[in-house]
């Protein structure tokens, strides 16, 4: 997240960091507290309901009126098996949604002047909520110094020398993925019509790449700080997930599930993707597009793309756990925990900046932390590190898809889309094998057949560098061995 735009947006923020939506935060209930007339954001969105005007809890709405007057309330999460009722996705919440919390979450809509840290603070001292939290603002690039990647017809070996790193064209001959395993990139979106996502495989057509995906951005200039300008669609949830301004999500994306047009095939071969729309764009002054999300979209692109089947979720995005005020809950809890326990296996970016820090949701220990190393095998000078470091992959100087072509990328971001793919091939291993594989186990196997790293490598950068090949070999040998301590079964939620 950058300070400088944080400064800009969140002037009342008590220190520099995290920045927060005028007038939004987002609330926990307890369990049996959420009163069951509450609309789903995605039908106020939709303008398929009206939001609530009052929470039903006397002593909630008294503190909220008591800093600044009246409240619009929605539940922040549709309920899965209603994701296609319009006007009643509020209904029939399961009980994994209910347990994780998901449907206990509340998005509060107060006046813009409203201090609304200190509001979330008065929020959490009630009985009834569980949590209260600013709706911050995340951007990509996890604190590191801007990058314009560069444009380069010259490759390295076609792109293949970071692939070969990690062994992909031994894990692809192992395992070529199956289309029935869906990886999920919340993200700013893709370039739906991008060659690498909508033609066909070299290996002879396996057709779109991509599942129907979603937009859940919604965002509005007066959110922001004067000067920065809103890019392209950022009204509410609509399933046109396409990027036209920021290009991040496109090159996650490829890296993951590019058909070979033009870059060698992503790692995770021909499991599909499912791309998910959460960052929005904005351009501050005298800088390139950035991408730009409410934790509130984020955590609902997150729990959307559980709902739609993903097996596996990249996360190439965070926030800083020292800009996070105070005494606040962290971000994206709720929604790791729902992901989790549909089966799904999350992976994320550590971070780039160059020093041992915590962000969100990679520091979750359900999550897949992923930092980044060179071409030499050497820790990049930007991957930041931490104990819950799982693992490292290459994310310097890639090449991989832009929004009208190619690009060479660089940051973690683009070490945790290699991790991400290697996850969505044991997963479809396993079936292959009528085997399943939890999200703990994938964690585990991605671990324990890591390269080691350099001698010089310091502690706090994960295991090792991403082995593909040997993830999957792994996996084999604990399904022959019929090892049941090591290879679990995958709850459905």
């Amino acid at each position: 997240m950058s300070a400088r735009l944080g400064r800009l947006v969140q002037p009342w923020a008590h220190r520099a960091g995290a920045y927060a939506a005028p007038g939004s935060l987002l609330v926990r209930l307890k369990l049996g507290e959420v009163p069951a007339g509450i609309p789903a954001a995605l039908d106020v969105r939709r303008r398929a309901a009206q939001p609530a005007e009052t929470t039903q809890h006397q002593i909630l709405d008294r503190v909220v009126k008591s800093f600044g007057g009246s409240v619009r309330v929605s539940r922040l999460h549709a309920a899965g098996q209603a994701l296609h009722s319009i006007g009643a996705r509020n209904r029939g919440y399961s009980e994994a949604e209910e347990i994780s919390g998901i449907a206990r979450m509340l998005r509060f809509d107060v006046a813009p002047d409203t201090h609304v840290g200190s509001l979330a603070v008065s929020l959490m001292q009630l009985d009834i909520v569980e949590s209260a939290m600013p709706n911050y603002l995340c951007t990509i690039g996890l604190d590191g110094p801007d990058r314009h990647p560069r444009r380069d017809e010259d490759d390295d070996n076609e792109g293949w020398d970071p692939r070969d790193m990690v062994n992909a064209r031994r894990a692809l001959s192992y395992c070529a993925g199956d289309g029935g395993v869906i990886v999920g990139v919340v993200d700013s979106g893709i370039n739906l019509l991008h060659p690498e996502f909508s033609g066909h495989a070299q290996d002879g057509g396996m057709g779109d790449r991509l599942r129907r995906g979603y937009d859940t951005v919604q965002l509005s200039e007066g959110q922001l700080a004067t000067g920065i300008k809103l890019l392209g669609d950022n009204r509410g949830a609509d399933t046109d997930p396409t990027d036209r301004y920021v290009g991040h999500g496109t090159a996650c994306a490829a890296i993951i599930g590019a058909s070979g047009a033009g870059l060698p095939p992503g790692i995770a071969g021909a499991c599909r993707l499912l791309p998910i729309r959460s960052l929005g764009a904005a351009q501050p002054p005298d800088h390139k597009p950035v991408g730009i999300g409410a934790i509130s979209d984020l955590d609902m692109g997150l729990v959307m793309a559980a709902q739609l089947g993903a097996h596996v979720i990249n996360c190439s995005f965070g926030t800083d756990d020292e800009a996070i005020e105070p005494g606040m809950p962290k971000p994206h809890a709720e929604a790791i925990a729902y992901a989790t326990a549909r089966g799904c296996t999350l992976v994320a970016a550590s971070g780039n900046s160059g020093d041992k820090r915590v962000y969100w949701p990679a520091a979750f220990p359900q999550v897949i932390a992923v930092g980044a190393v060179d071409s030499g095998r050497r820790m990049a000078g930007f991957s930041t590190s931490g104990d819950h470091v799982a693992l490292c992959a290459p994310g310097v100087n890639i090449r991989t898809a832009d929004l009208d072509g190619y690009q060479r990328a660089t940051g973690t971001s683009f070490a945790a889309p290699f991790v991400a793919g290697a996850a969505a091939l044991l997963v479809a291993r396993a079936q292959e094998r009528a085997a399943a594989v939890d999200p703990d186990t994938i964690k585990k196997l991605l671990v324990a057949s890591v390269q080691p790293h350099r001698s010089d490598i310091a502690a706090g950068n994960g295991a090792g560098i991403l082995d593909a090949a040997r993830a999957l070999e792994l996996l084999d040998r604990a399904i022959d061995a019929d090892d049941t301590t090591e290879l679990g079964g995958a709850d459905d939620g």
